[in-house]
């Protein structure tokens, strides 16, 4: 008897400390804000973005220019759904859709990653090409490359050296990145547009715009300096 009152107390008691455990991780989601399937969200998109350069609060830049932005991008079905064209090795002047790795030059869609938008909060638009904070700057990017496979799925790897204080200098920026869904249809993410309208009419281009267009990943946001000093 004393034997199964001694039991009952251990399973009791098993029991309460479970029951302080599963109350303890609710309140801990509850505390963050952020339910499981919230947390899991960007493991379900179509892409992963991680911006590797800059990182938040950085003083980047040399006048403005001589900064980078280097980015991951994890594509869930493979290089074929990313729209993916080839690899690039590419910049201004001569440098421009030439061997060995061909690739344009130019503000717009990227002609590699089709479906890339990627926006500064101080982009100017005195610039040729440029038409200020909406300009998409995806397709000014150097280096394009596939850094893994495993399955249908790739992870590419682009990088930009800026060459230009197209930003500013001296100035607090907000660099946006993320990838368009597939707004056509047709199966690829190959829809980003030149320019980010103000979608939401609230006077300001950013990451709220990118989710009235759609998108098929992640935004991620990194505020940063420009530095205006030389040498």
């Amino acid at each position: 008897m004393k034997q199964n009152l001694s039991r009952l107390a251990t399973v009791a008691v098993a029991a309460g400390a479970l029951a302080v455990a599963v109350v303890a991780s609710t309140s801990a989601a509850s505390a963050t804000g952020a339910s499981a399937k919230d947390q899991a969200k960007p493991n379900d998109t179509a892409v992963k973005v991680d911006v590797l350069s800059p990182s938040r609060g950085d003083d980047a830049g040399i006048d403005g220019a001589g900064w980078f932005v280097d980015l991951s991008l994890e594509y869930r079905d493979g290089l074929a759904a990313a729209g993916f064209t080839g690899l690039q090795l590419t910049g201004p002047a001569t440098h421009n859709n030439v061997a060995p790795f061909p690739g344009t030059f130019s503000t717009g869609a990227d002609d590699r990653l089709p479906g890339l938008v990627v926006l500064t909060s101080t982009t100017s638009a005195t610039r040729p090409g440029f038409s200020g904070p909406g300009t998409n700057l995806a397709n000014l990017f150097n280096l394009t490359g596939v850094i893994d496979r495993a399955d249908d799925a790739a992870e590419i790897q682009d990088t930009w050296l800026v060459g230009a204080a197209i930003a500013g200098e001296d100035v607090d920026t907000v660099l946006t990145v993320a990838v368009v869904d597939d707004l056509n249809g047709n199966g690829v993410l190959d829809d980003a547009p030149a320019v980010v309208p103000d979608a939401n009419q609230d006077g300001v281009i950013d990451k709220h715009d990118l989710e009235e267009i759609g998108v098929a990943s992640n935004i991620v946001t990194v505020p940063f300096r420009l530095n205006g000093a030389g040498l």
